[in-house]
C-alpha cells in the first residue's frame, strides 16, 4: 500500500465527481488515503483510508466500486444531500443488510437522477446506510415499477466480511 500522490487524489475525486455528483469527490477522498496498484497494470486498485477499503476503481470501466466504508463517508460527509441515495421501506431494512437485493416493491424514495447500472447507496426512512449496490432500474422507474430487481446489492452493513 502506498500513499496517493496529489495526481492520483486529483484523478479519484475527479471520478467520484463524474459518477456521483458534485462535491462526492472530496466527501470520499480525503487527504492521506492509501491505495494499492495492480502489480500487472500499474493502474490503481484499491483505496484505503484509515485501513479501511473505501472503494475500487474497476479497470473495465475506470469507475468505482463503493464499500460500506465509503458510503458511511458520502453520508456523513453530504447527508440528505448524498447522490443516488434509494430508500428502502420499513421494515425490509434487515433483508437487505444481510445482502440480499432491492425489489422495486420495497423502495420508498430513490433519486431520480439515478441510472440503470449507476452506483447506489441504499438507506433506511431515518437514513441509516443499510448497503451498497448498483442500480438495475432508474429511479423514476424504481417508485414506478411493482415487480423486479431495483437494485443489485453488492455489500450490506450486516455481512461479515
Amino acid at each position: 500500500m502506498e500513499r496517493a500522490n496529489l495526481w492520483d487524489l486529483r484523478k479519484l475525486r475527479g471520478v467520484a465527481n463524474y459518477q456521483l455528483g458534485r462535491f462526492a469527490g472530496e466527501a470520499l477522498f480525503p487527504e492521506g488515503i492509501k491505495i494499492t496498484r495492480s502489480p500487472r497494470t500499474g493502474k490503481i486498485k484499491l483505496i484505503f483510508f484509515r485501513q479501511q477499503l473505501l472503494a475500487t476503481l474497476r479497470n473495465t470501466d475506470g469507475l468505482l466500486s463503493l464499500n460500506i466504508p465509503g458510503a458511511k463517508r458520502i453520508l456523513r460527509k453530504l447527508g440528505n444531500k448524498a447522490p443516488l441515495r434509494v430508500t428502502v421501506k420499513d421494515g425490509y431494512q434487515d433483508f437487505i443488510k444481510s445482502g440480499r437485493n432491492l425489489f422495486a416493491k420495497h423502495v420508498a424514495k430513490a433519486d431520480l437522477a439515478i441510472r440503470s447500472q449507476n452506483e447506489v447507496v441504499i438507506v433506511d426512512q431515518k437514513g441509516n446506510l443499510v448497503a451498497v449496490g448498483k442500480a438495475v432500474l432508474s429511479g423514476d422507474e424504481m417508485l414506478s415499477f411493482k415487480l423486479g430487481v431495483a437494485a443489485k446489492v453488492r455489500r450490506g452493513v450486516d455481512e461479515n466480511n
